[in-house]
């Protein structure tokens, strides 16, 4: 057995930054287990052959760039994720997963991670932390699994309920899951989710508007069914309850105000090298939402791949809802959002007026990796006026000389149509990740 003891390591930030802001709070977070790291490395392969597990490493540098219009000073975040776990080999069906993990912030804070005050400058929703990511146990059978703990929860292509996983903090949820394949054709997901650990963590110092808390608190329930009577064709129906009783739509509205149930139908096929997606859902006010909400959500997609080539067309519209004050539109709180209606992430929140996006994007490989080009035209739902269009630009591949390491290059472009409602917004991501499972 190998003991690995837990040490501190100190990531202080630059004393100070070239434009006169205020020097960085001491970036005074620990990173525990850091220091282990190569004893880590080297004892991984004996571990998982002793124990007949699997250890578990992931690292990811990121350096984020945003300039946006009405915000004076330029976002520069440099930070760093660590990501260390262990899942153990399956006993009599039981099996479980362990994984902590944490974020430092690299050099001067030039931007505001909704934590450390910095509103002079954009947002880049990455706090410094350190965590338990996950810890459950799970059991499998022969028709299928249940998962109990903190977990991660991705479900359908997480357009509801998925782990943001772009961002450095990892969404995950404490509760239980169960899948189910009663036959061949068929498969049941079921969730029960009493506390969210959303990306805005840690808890401390506190969240400096209830958009944004490090946890949500509720006792949610997310049901899927997905039926797919041939390769070629897949129907999904969802009914998600969320409960989520300490945030709100919007800083000025109560608690409560994204509670809802929504409910679905989402239909998935292709024929020869076409495909498509047709869906539509409705959402009304949940428990507790003290404002009453009914609003749509529709989906029209078609896709044509050629070899390693796919290029796609979509109309996606988040409903205005029924009238009322506040925002009542179609909301998508647990979403992995920054997969959707661009990657400058101005409509995280769907407006009052809703959102109608019209999109198109191409895939092709590049220099042997592979490149992606959208382009987004946003208007309102309710009033058909002009929010802005986008473009994106995307570059990843495998690093050859090195199992397990990537690099990305990302760029968004926001250009706003109605300055009362939306900002220009500019974007660049440099990244490097490097897993080992």
């Amino acid at each position: 057995m190998i003991a690995v003891g837990l040490i501190d390591v100190m990531v202080v930030a630059g004393a100070g930054t070239d434009d006169g802001a205020i020097p960085t709070r001491s970036t005074s977070m620990s990173i525990r287990l850091a220091a282990a790291l190569p004893l880590l490395l080297v004892a991984a392969p004996a571990l998982a052959a002793d124990a007949g597990g699997a250890p578990l490493l992931d690292l990811r540098y990121r350096y984020e760039h945003v300039a946006q219009d009405g915000i004076a000073r330029d976002a520069d975040a440099h930070s760093a994720r660590l990501r260390l776990g262990y899942r153990t080999a399956r006993w009599h069906g039981w099996s479980a997963l362990g994984e902590v993990d944490g974020v430092a912030h690299l050099g001067g804070e030039r931007f505001n991670d909704t934590r450390n005050g910095r509103t002079r400058y954009p947002t880049v929703a990455d706090p410094d932390y350190v965590e338990l990511n996950q810890a459950l146990l799970r059991y499998d059978g022969g028709h299928g699994n249940v998962q109990l703990g903190r977990q991660r929860i991705n479900l359908g292509n997480q357009r509801f309920v998925g782990g943001v996983g772009w961002r450095q903090n990892e969404q995950t949820y404490d509760g239980a899951m169960m899948e189910l394949a009663p036959a061949a054709r068929w498969k049941l997901t079921y969730a029960y989710v009493t506390n969210i650990n959303t990306v805005f963590g840690p808890d401390q110092p506190p969240a400096p508007s209830l958009t944004a808390p490090a946890n949500i608190h509720g006792d949610s329930h997310l049901l899927q069914a997905r039926f797919a009577p041939g390769t070629q064709l897949a129907f999904t129906g969802y009914h998600y309850r969320l409960d989520l009783e300490n945030v709100a739509v919007a800083a000025g509205a109560p608690r409560g105000t994204l509670s809802a149930d929504t409910t679905g139908l989402r239909v998935q096929g292709s024929h020869g090298a076409f495909g498509y997606v047709l869906e539509h859902a409705r959402q009304v006010d949940g428990h507790g939402n003290p404002w009453s909400l009914d609003s749509r959500y529709w989906l029209g997609e078609a896709s044509h791949a050629a070899g390693e080539v796919k290029s796609t067309l979509g109309y996606e519209v988040l409903g205005a809802g029924a009238g009322g004050l506040g925002n009542r539109a179609f909301q998508t709180p647990l979403a992995t959002k920054h997969a959707f209606q661009g990657w400058a992430d101005q409509f995280l929140t769907t407006p009052a007026d809703g959102l109608r996006d019209a999109y198109a994007g191409v895939v092709v490989p590049l220099a042997g990796g592979k490149a992606q080009a959208w382009y987004h035209d946003f208007r309102s739902d309710r009033g058909s006026y002009r929010y802005g269009h986008e473009l994106n630009l995307s570059w990843e591949r495998a690093v050859p000389q090195l199992k397990g390491l990537s690099v990305l290059l990302k760029a968004a472009r926001y250009r706003s149509a109605d300055a009362v409602r939306t900002r220009d917004a500019d974007k660049l991501w440099v990244q490097l990740q490097y897993t080992r499972s």
